[in-house]
């Protein structure tokens, strides 16, 4: 039987499959917490990585942006080539070489990725981080537990290329990982407001659950349009993930708060904070108001504290 994503700890998440995780995501009601990283930013402090930081706040799911599956890295966690870390108070660890696999065993929570279908390859530094079935397949062998295609801001991605994307990685991969997609912000082409076509034609193409900006942080996007487009998303199937992508993490808890009301009234199945509450991951206080406001202490807590041994 599959338990509760907010009754699961870090054994029952190493023994998930992606369609277990999906099904304790949804029995959650409403009580999950993402919260993304980006995995070639410094951390904030530094004898600590900003996925371990961000876990210890409460969050249930790390998503790992900017991370290169052609050339694995997550700042703050030891590497192996030790000589290029940096020394100030203490050495920061750069991470080269640490995979999903790595940083699930540290913190015991499922971790996942952002892909994303840019067409403009001057957009992109590196290959590794396009949505491409070669990547998502890289990515699920070094340990990732879902992946989600988006954009960055500024990148030109499109619903078009979001969808051909999410496709050409479900056909690949089958049900062997857990598949999101949608937009947090416009990424620089299109509105970031998925139509109720755009939900039909993501599930078309397999995905298991949606993104969409949370209310209040991408301009119009109000609780009754974010209700309408998780009721479309529920009635066929799909979770659905409530974003923030427009460093909004990094406002007063107050904001955070606010927000997390109006996304939980939504009846949004995951609410996520992105990475820049400075750059790298939100402001942690934020993620713990975050939590706090979704689900009160007992199952804030309970996330914090138990042990990766449980």
């Amino acid at each position: 039987m599959v338990k509760r994503l907010l009754d699961a700890n870090a054994k029952d998440f190493a023994a998930m499959s992606s369609r277990e995780l999906v099904e304790a995501i949804r029995l959650s009601e409403g009580r999950t917490v993402a919260a993304e990283v980006i995995a070639i930013a410094p951390p904030l402090i530094d004898k600590v990585s900003n996925a371990e930081l961000a876990a210890s706040m409460g969050a249930d799911l790390i998503l790992l942006n900017y991370y290169d599956v052609t050339n694995p890295q997550v700042m703050g966690f030891p590497s192996a080539e030790v000589a290029g870390e940096v020394h100030i108070f203490s050495p920061i660890a750069t991470g080269q070489g640490v995979t999903f696999a790595m940083v699930k065993d540290w913190i015991g929570r499922p971790v996942g990725l952002n892909l994303e279908p840019i067409e403009n390859p001057a957009v992109v530094s590196t290959s590794g981080r396009l949505a491409t079935a070669t990547n998502a397949r890289l990515a699920r062998e070094q340990g990732a537990d879902f992946i989600l295609v988006t954009g960055n801001p500024s990148t030109g991605v499109t619903m078009q290329g979001i969808r051909r994307a999410v496709a050409e990685i479900r056909a690949i991969l089958g049900e062997r990982i857990a598949l999101f997609a949608g937009k947090m912000h416009t990424a620089g082409a299109g509105s970031a407001t998925l139509t109720h076509e755009d939900i039909r034609s993501l599930a078309e193409a397999g995905v298991d659950g949606i993104a969409l900006p949370a209310p209040a942080t991408v301009p119009g996007m109000t609780v009754d349009i974010n209700r309408d487009r998780v009721e479309v998303a529920h009635e066929l199937g799909l979770l659905v993930m409530n974003t923030v992508g427009t460093s909004q993490e990094g406002a007063s808890p107050s904001t955070i708060e606010q927000i997390a009301l109006w996304s939980k009234m939504t009846g949004a199945d995951i609410h996520h904070l992105g990475d820049a509450g400075t750059l790298g991951v939100a402001i942690p206080e934020n993620i713990y108001a975050w939590s706090l406001a979704l689900r009160g202490r007992r199952h804030t807590w309970h996330r914090m504290a138990a042990s990766i041994k449980r």
